[in-house]
């Protein structure tokens, strides 16, 4: 399966490019960003002299020199404004990308420019609203396609099992899950009532093992951005009583084997506590990088280049909203390569 090109890519948290150069592979396009008097600039890193790297030469400004011959290149359309060794032609032009900030986060359109939208970017004003000590964010790479991640957090029922002293408990194991098709998006929801909070939230309850209400919802959308909410309230209060906190998981692709996974998290509870939200950013990060990179990284090697479907895996009913996903997702890039074919 080929990658779907025309949507925003989230290709860095913004302050990724506060000191210098960033080089990062995008749905298998190596691309270099930078920012300079306030603007960003994306381009191929490849100069199509003796395709080096741009990456290891040097910005100045809008443009880029590399720096294996010296041909310098306009950062905004990609075209060569010196060549020390002859004509700056035609032929020497590298491509752009548009790019756009918006919360916190530099998103990247790789397909036709002329269908770029930026109301297009998921709204996730969650990140902007949240104090400094109630926010946290993170990058991993990992050596895993991003269908597989977004598998992971579509069928939360694995965090009974991978993460049993933090984010499990049973409680969403023994819940049923509700899978809504919303366009092109995917919803799924969790409600358990009567059980304990998932330890993390145990000790923000009045009585740490008291009966709750509690709510686990995401929202997938096809460019890899997910949006899960997770909150509690004790048994028959009103939600807005409890606890809440609203995350991101985003996974762009690298390549079809790698990826690279943004998060964040946010809360409505201890707001203003930086230790608490030091050691909320450190379980996560525990939890994320320590139990299920390596789960998802062995199932991959498990695949090798193969896709899942392709090896007929037995299906359960918890992988109802990844199923969906995941035929949406190919139904996005037939539909690409047909009307692309349309136009040659």
């Amino acid at each position: 399966m080929s990658f779907l090109r025309n949507c925003w890519y989230v290709a860095a948290w913004a302050d990724e490019l506060n000191d210098g150069m960033l080089a990062r592979t995008i749905i298998g396009d190596a691309v270099l960003f930078w920012r300079a008097d306030n603007r960003l600039f994306a381009v191929a890193d490849r100069c199509p002299h003796r395709l080096a790297p741009l990456s290891m030469g040097l910005v100045d400004g809008g443009t880029v020199r590399c720096g294996y011959h010296g041909l310098v290149f306009n950062g905004a359309s990609g075209a060569c404004t010196h060549n020390p060794h002859g004509s700056a032609t035609s032929v020497l032009s590298i491509r752009t990308y548009l790019c756009l900030e918006r919360h916190g986060i530099v998103w990247i359109w790789m397909g036709d420019p002329e269908r770029a939208d930026p109301d297009d970017v998921p709204a996730m004003s969650f990140i902007d609203n949240a104090g400094e000590h109630a926010f946290s964010k993170g990058y991993m790479y990992t050596a895993a396609g991003h269908k597989l991640l977004e598998d992971n957090i579509l069928d939360l029922s694995h965090a009974d099992y991978l993460h049993p002293d933090t984010l499990g408990g049973g409680s969403i194991t023994r819940s049923r899950a509700k899978v809504e098709e919303r366009g092109h998006t995917v919803f799924v929801r969790w409600f358990t009532s009567g059980e304990p909070a998932i330890p993390i939230f145990r000790p923000e309850m009045p009585d740490p093992m008291m009966q709750t209400d509690m709510w686990t919802e995401v929202v997938w959308h096809p460019n890899g951005v997910m949006i899960l909410r997770v909150g509690a309230t004790p048994l028959g209060r009103a939600p807005e009583q409890g606890i809440d906190t609203w995350n991101a998981h985003i996974m762009t692709p690298e390549t079809l084997t790698t990826s690279h996974y943004f998060y964040c998290n946010s809360r409505n509870y201890k707001t203003d506590d930086a230790a608490y939200n030091a050691a909320m950013a450190a379980g996560l990060r525990t939890a994320f990088e320590q139990e299920d990179k390596p789960m998802i990284e062995a199932q991959q090697r498990a695949l090798g280049d193969a896709e899942l479907f392709d090896l007929k895996p037995a299906l359960l009913a918890i992988d109802n909203g990844s199923t969906r996903a995941r035929r949406i997702y190919q139904r996005l890039v037939a539909d690409e390569a047909a009307a692309s074919s349309q136009r040659v």
